[in-house]
């Protein structure tokens, strides 16, 4: 039997996490299989065929989009050829809807199309659902809701579990990771985890750096900061230094910091999610330009953003998003939350429950057997 060839499309830091867990898988069950596809170090470890490499692809609102145009017809056509060239037997998407989305009309049902990890049109824009039942063969979904979404529109679609569930582990004691940070284990640690996009920090972490000021006048705190591979130190330390507070910046170990935080403060996105089932208390924060805002906005058809709250079906975790995102308002919700214990609890329990619905464990493992049975 001819081996199988692959090219898998990812263009975010997240969607590369999934896409990565799904080669490891492929490649178990059928070590001959050949990849390549855009991405990064992160999939080139994995034995990934990496011919371009997604840093700074990722764009936050439709002006960034304007701005890289250029880039993104260029990147089209250099997939394009490769398909011409490569043959593959199977062409996965992972996330990155507005590129791929694009790329799946263009390729015109010419090769096989899998998507593993479903863009939101349950949430925003639901009229793209037209271009994935057209233009996508196999939908592998994360979450049970987005199975029963996509039988509506008669798509073929899968549920296989949420992978973060196999990720979100914590590696290190707690007493151990705070000894070696030098934190004191009497103090609240609060936990600041502004984004993966060097946009959204600079939009978002000056805001959380002044609610932590507030929050210090009434609470003895210590702040830790979960940096981004993709953001260079000098964005954190130059807004941090002009800040004035003591924030110890770790990179590598997102899941270790939420494990010994007390509370988090967290931009909205796949790290709500994770935050969630490390089950911290925790609440969302999310800025845009006002422009890209007012753009947006008419067109997300849900009553909140963050993934805890959506595979909940209810406000479990508080939003503080645009204008209601400001430090005061954030900062006396923390401190009345940390200072109640009933309402600290009730919040650990109403995330408890949130796990559960996120399906079995070894979703990647999963995927990748419905992927070649498939083919």
């Amino acid at each position: 039997m001819a081996e199988k060839k692959i090219l898998i499309i990812c263009g975010e830091p997240s969607g590369e996490l999934h896409a990565a867990g799904l080669v490891k898988e492929l490649k178990k069950l059928e070590p001959n299989i050949r990849i390549s596809g855009i991405g990064s170090q992160l999939l080139q470890n994995l034995g990934v065929e990496v011919f371009y490499d997604i840093k700074g692809l990722s764009v936050m609102g439709f002006f960034d989009v304007f701005k890289k145009l250029p880039q993104f017809f260029s990147l089209k056509r250099l997939i394009l050829n490769k398909i011409k060239i490569k043959k593959p037997d199977a062409v996965i998407f992972v996330d990155f809807s507005g590129f791929n989305l694009r790329l799946a009309k263009e390729l015109n049902n010419t090769v096989t199309t899998i998507y593993y990890v479903s863009p939101q049109v349950w949430a925003s824009r639901p009229g793209r659902v037209k271009t994935i039942k057209k233009y996508i063969k196999k939908m592998i979904v994360l979450f049970k809701f987005e199975r029963d979404f996509y039988k509506k529109y008669g798509v073929d679609s899968e549920w296989v579990g949420h992978p973060l569930l196999d990720i979100v582990k914590p590696t290190i004691p707690k007493e151990e990771l705070l000894k070696n940070l030098k934190l004191n284990s009497d103090k609240t640690t609060i936990a600041l985890l502004p984004g993966s996009r060097k946009q959204e920090v600079n939009r978002i972490l000056p805001v959380m750096l002044r609610s932590a000021q507030i929050i210090a006048k009434s609470l003895d705190i210590q702040l830790i900061l979960v940096k981004s591979p993709q953001v260079g130190w000098d964005t954190y330390n130059k807004l941090i230094k002009d800040s004035g507070l003591d924030v110890k910046i770790v990179e590598g170990k997102p899941y270790d910091c939420m494990n010994i935080a007390d509370f988090c403060l967290v931009c909205s996105g796949t790290a709500t999610l994770e935050t969630a089932i490390i089950q911290k208390p925790f609440c969302l924060i999310y800025k845009m330009s006002c422009l890209n805002y007012l753009l947006y906005r008419p067109q997300v058809k849900l009553p909140y953003i963050g993934l805890a709250n959506i595979v909940a079906g209810k406000k479990i975790i508080t939003e503080f998003i645009q204008f209601r995102a400001t430090p005061e308002r954030i900062a006396e919700y923390t401190i009345k939350t940390l200072q109640d214990p009933a309402k600290l609890q009730n919040l650990k329990d109403e995330l408890a429950k949130i796990k559960p619905l996120l399906g079995e464990p070894k979703a990647a493992g999963s995927a990748a057997k419905i992927i070649l049975n498939y083919l």
